[in-house]
């Protein structure tokens, strides 16, 4: 099984990112199955991230960096200090945000709390980037063709998308991980944004409740939904899980 999380074994520092750092402390936080990795950089209101993306791991954080900086005059996540490449892989580093992780070890020790800002945390991302501006698609087609072009075979039984309930700028990985919260359990803002694009909702809330059950166990996708304000759609909660799995 693919596994993204924190680092289980020692982690070396990429050559960039080590010059970026310019002799302060780097930490490596987080690894995803494709091979990127997160670092923290110093400590408190000065602090740094930087991710790192291994030539060849496919991932895209010039796209990331484009729209935080399209999101980020609307709604808080990370702002952009710099953005790099060169033969040995891409880099992207943002200033720190205020609050912690949702799937830290406090708030997985009090799943109800967490999971409620995740959902009114999601609802206002929804809710305060407009759709008419946003120049990023997320929908089912864009999201099909991309992984055909990538040599991703689609299932064949996928079925129709159901018709759109409602568009927004959706996040595109809106995992608990991508959450942070303040001390008082309130949402604080979003992060990873590599995907963000415009797209029925129930995109971002299929998989966000379906996340639920990998990082607090069962029993709180319902308790998302409230919080988000919606009654339950298993058809368009189906579908788009399907379409996680096979995109």
């Amino acid at each position: 099984m693919l596994y993204s999380g924190p680092p289980l074994s020692p982690v070396r520092v990429p050559a960039p990112i080590a010059v970026l750092s310019e002799g302060r402390p780097v930490l490596p936080v987080w690894q995803n199955q494709l091979g990127g990795l997160t670092f923290r950089i110093g400590d408190g209101p000065d602090g740094l991230f930087a991710k790192w993306a291994p030539a060849g791991s496919g991932l895209d954080l010039a796209a990331e960096a484009v729209r935080l900086r399209w999101a980020a005059v609307r709604t808080p996540v990370p702002r952009v200090r710099e953005h790099g490449s060169d033969a040995s892989g891409e880099w992207l580093v943002t200033h720190a945000l205020p609050g912690e992780s949702a799937v830290s070890d406090r708030w997985k020790a009090e799943p109800a709390r967490a999971v409620r800002a995740l959902g009114t945390g999601l609802r206002a991302l929804h809710e305060r980037l407009p759709v008419a501006e946003c120049p990023f698609d997320w929908s089912v087609g864009r999201r099909l063709a991309r992984a055909r072009r990538a040599g991703i075979e689609v299932p064949a039984d996928l079925p129709e998308p159901p018709p759109v309930d409602r568009l927004v700028v959706c996040h595109g990985d809106p995992c608990a991980p991508n959450t942070l919260l303040h001390d008082d359990g309130s949402w604080s803002a979003h992060v990873d944004m590599g995907a963000l694009g415009v797209a029925d909702r129930w995109a971002d809330l299929a998989v966000a409740t379906w996340n639920t059950r990998w990082n607090y166990g069962p029993g709180w996708e319902d308790a998302l939904l409230d919080a988000y304000g919606i009654a339950p759609d298993p058809r368009r909660m189906d579908f788009y899980r399907r379409l996680w799995d096979a995109t």
